[in-house]
């Protein structure tokens, strides 16, 4: 039976020397900065996350300059890196901080839950990193380790399974050592500890797994129930005027691809002829599959298409400077000449 300080201890003493210590939110750490990072890592790997975190920290270095900027702009630095309820997000958080925060993020998880975007392992993840107080976390790394580690069975989106993660959680985080226990627990999901061909012979509290004593590393964590993922298919018109520009089409706020700008559904454009189909392509959600067919369409008057407040002209490389979803960013740079 393992003992809860002696998991901490081990943990520890192994991130010393094989965890990670030069990522870039490590580097110049400030609440802003780690919050940036967390909600980026809440759906991405760091590999992908990096970069993306570069380019928008520099063009945003701190919350005001967020909060003050437009949302196209935010969301132009996001594009490609999906989920972008994330962006809008962390737009709103940072507005909402400056309005009732003094422009700082709160400095409790009480506080950072109540702000848009944050979760229980998010706020506590923030708070262990910049401030380095305890705070116990349980990102999809972490649910890994402690689902092997611990014996737990069942799927983790399971409220009752999650309560026993979280109970492992509480128990395992020790009093002190904050920063370096939740960058620990996280590297070794990441790079030990992985969902495919895990390292057991790596990991320094393999004495004592579960998973391991029992053979049951594959089928821990329990995987989630299979859904059939349905088909959509939408038609999508590649409308170009006498000087080359692009009609583009700003989706809703929420929903797919919200807030992004994208090409206009060819049903919702009058007077529009059936054009000829450029290419079809399939874009897979988590929910669903999409099926985009493109056409390039020509219409009697364009002039008066883009007096609605969601419609635009954009030269192709303008287009390609401002938020796009990743697949029409590929639409674009392959059907158009972007200089």
């Amino acid at each position: 039976m393992y003992k809860p300080e002696s998991f901490a201890s081990r943990l520890l003493l192994w991130w010393k020397t094989h965890g990670r210590h030069e990522l870039p939110w490590q580097v110049q750490r400030t609440p802003y900065r780690v919050w940036v990072a967390e909600i980026m890592l809440q759906q991405t790997q760091v590999a992908t996350a990096a970069p993306y975190f570069e380019r928008f920290t520099q063009r945003f270095p701190g919350l005001q300059a967020l909060a003050e900027a437009q949302l196209d702009d935010v969301l132009a630095l996001w594009s490609g890196l999906g989920y972008y309820a994330r962006a809008r997000n962390l737009h709103a958080a940072a507005r909402k901080c400056l309005d009732e925060h003094d422009g700082e993020l709160p400095a409790n998880a009480e506080g950072l839950e109540k702000l848009p975007g944050i979760g229980r392992s998010t706020a506590n993840a923030i708070i262990a990193q910049a401030h380095d107080r305890r705070a116990p976390i349980l990102d999809g790394n972490v649910k890994r380790v402690l689902a092997r580690h611990a014996g737990i069975e069942g799927w983790p989106g399971r409220s009752a399974v999650l309560k026993k993660l979280w109970s492992e959680a509480e128990q395992r985080t020790p009093p002190d050592c904050a920063r370096d226990y939740t960058q620990a627990i996280m590297d070794l999901g990441a790079t030990v500890c992985t969902a495919r061909k895990p390292s057991c012979i790596e990991c320094p509290v393999s004495a004592d797994c579960r998973a391991r004593l029992e053979d049951r590393v594959g089928e821990l964590p329990t995987r989630k129930p299979k859904r059939h993922r349905p088909r959509r298919a939408v038609t999508l018109a590649l409308v170009e005027n006498e000087h080359g520009e692009l009609l583009l089409q700003r989706r809703p706020p929420t929903g797919v691809w919200g807030g992004l700008w994208s090409l206009p559904r060819l049903d919702e454009l009058q007077s529009a002829d059936g054009g000829e189909t450029q290419l079809n392509i399939e874009h897979y959600f988590t929910h669903f599959i999409l099926d985009i067919e493109v056409r390039r369409i020509r219409l009697p008057d364009p002039t008066h298409i883009a007096d609605a407040d969601n419609l635009a002209w954009m030269p192709p490389y303008r287009a390609l400077q401002s938020g796009l979803p990743r697949p029409i960013r590929q639409i674009i740079e392959s059907t158009t000449n972007q200089s």
